[in-house]
C-alpha cells in the first residue's frame, strides 16, 4: 500500500478552509438564504472520492470546527457531518459511477437531511414554521454540485493526490 502524500493533508484542509470561508463570506447580502453548504459539499467530494483517507471521525472533527465557525449549538454539525460523510463513504462506490446528475440527487437529499436536522434542534428550542427559506440552500447545492466536483477534482488531479 503507497505511503500517503504528505501534501495531501494539506490540500484536505486547504479546501476545507476554503469550503469555511464561503460558507461565512456574505459577498451579496440578498443572496445569502442561497448560499449552500459548502463544507458539506467538500466533505461529501472527499468521501466519495478517497473513503479511505476521509471519513466519519474526520468529518466529526469538521463539523466541530463549523458549530465553532458559525456559533450554532455544539455538535450540531458535527452530528450532522458525521452522518452524511457516513452516507456518503456507505455509497462511494455507486456513486463514483453516476453520472453527475444522480449525484446532484444524492446532494440534494444529503443536503436536505442536514437542514431537517438543523429545522429540528432550532424548532425544540422555539416554535418554528417552515418557510419557503428552508428550501434555497438545499436546491443551490444540489445545483452547484458539478461545480464542486469539477474544481476538486481538478485539484485532485493537478496535485496528484490518489
Amino acid at each position: 500500500m503507497p505511503r500517503p502524500d504528505a501534501f495531501a493533508y494539506f490540500y484536505y484542509m486547504l479546501t476545507i478552509a476554503a469550503a469555511m470561508i464561503l460558507r461565512v463570506t456574505s459577498i451579496w447580502p440578498s443572496l445569502d438564504p442561497f448560499n449552500p453548504d459548502w463544507v458539506l459539499l467538500v466533505l461529501i467530494y472527499w468521501c466519495i472520492a478517497l473513503p479511505e483517507r476521509f471519513g466519519v471521525f474526520t468529518a466529526w472533527w469538521v463539523g466541530l470546527l463549523t458549530d465553532v465557525l458559525t456559533g450554532r449549538l455544539l455538535g450540531q454539525y458535527a452530528l450532522i457531518y458525521a452522518l452524511m460523510a457516513y452516507f456518503s463513504i456507505r455509497e462511494h462506490r455507486r456513486l463514483r459511477q453516476f453520472p453527475i446528475i444522480q449525484q446532484c440527487v444524492f446532494v440534494f437529499f444529503c443536503v436536505l437531511g442536514s437542514e431537517s436536522i438543523i429545522f429540528g434542534t432550532e424548532s425544540m428550542k422555539a416554535g418554528n414554521r417552515l418557510s419557503y427559506d428552508f428550501w434555497y440552500p438545499v436546491i443551490s447545492a444540489a445545483l452547484v454540485w458539478p461545480l464542486v466536483f469539477g474544481v476538486m477534482r481538478y485539484i485532485r488531479v493537478v496535485t496528484r493526490i490518489a
